[in-house]
């Protein structure tokens, strides 16, 4: 971990302060310590499309949440005018400042879904493919995670999708660090022949956790959607420890 960020304490509006640091890389703006995303954002990338099959074809509303300033909505912008598709970027005006204008892209600055009722109001039913990417646990921990999902499913159109990315849940990390293969990897990552720290049954506010994700399967199902947690590719920095969540609309 660098010491130039407390990952653990980021918010939005901590998130629009590192947008405009000339210090950080952009990996560290978006809250990840270089070694963690350095080289990795292809890959990255590659599994999100290989889950989205919303993003085939051509003219289709393309939404991300909390895009950030990495390489990976910049891939995402690459894809949208090869395809013809109409893509809408919502963050901070910090954020969104560092992304291309492109003739393809509609920039929304605010905080979602809480400041941008007009992109509610523009796109509501209308959205093929809705990507949020590492953001659904700032939501959780500093917002409203069921309005949060609830508004964002009636962004959807028939056959729509919607990608909670690379969720981070503690309760699959202590599954991993429990197992032989959790414990080589502590072993080989901190050089020191010791067990991982796993304490299971404690409280731990503000992180997600088995009960959380298969609450929004749960809750996203009631409503008629289909939902499905998918495991992140192999060789992804954390696909150990973070989960996917993909969501349908028949």
């Amino acid at each position: 971990m660098s010491d130039k960020i407390p990952f653990q304490e980021l918010t939005f509006d901590k998130f629009r302060e590192l947008a405009q640091s000339e210090q950080l890389s952009r990996h560290e703006k978006v809250g990840f310590p270089n070694e963690y995303r350095e080289g990795k954002e292809e890959l990255i990338f590659a599994d999100v499309l290989a889950k989205l099959r919303s993003l085939d074809g051509a003219g289709k509303t393309i939404l991300e949440i909390g895009p950030g300033c990495s390489r990976l909505p910049m891939m995402l912008a690459d894809v949208c005018k090869e395809r013809g598709h109409e893509l809408h970027f919502v963050d901070s005006l910090e954020m969104l400042a560092q992304l291309p204008e492109e003739e393809c892209i509609r920039k929304w600055p605010g905080r979602y879904p809480d400041e941008v009722d007009t992109l509610f109001a523009q796109l509501s039913g209308k959205v093929d493919t809705i990507i949020a990417y590492s953001v659904i646990q700032y939501v959780f921990a500093e917002g409203n995670l069921w309005d949060f999902l609830d508004r964002t499913l009636s962004l959807l159109a028939d056959g729509g999708e919607i990608l909670f990315g690379d969720v981070p849940n503690t309760t699959m990390r202590k599954r991993f660090f429990s197992s032989a293969a959790g414990i080589r990897c502590h072993r080989e990552y901190s050089g020191r022949d010791e067990l991982p720290e796993v304490r299971f049954n404690q409280l731990e506010p503000g992180l997600m956790d088995d009960s959380v994700v298969l609450a929004i399967l749960a809750r996203a199902r009631a409503q008629g959607f289909h939902a499905w947690v998918v495991p992140q590719g192999e060789g992804l920095p954390m696909a150990n420890r973070r989960e996917d969540i993909l969501i349908r609309k028949p």
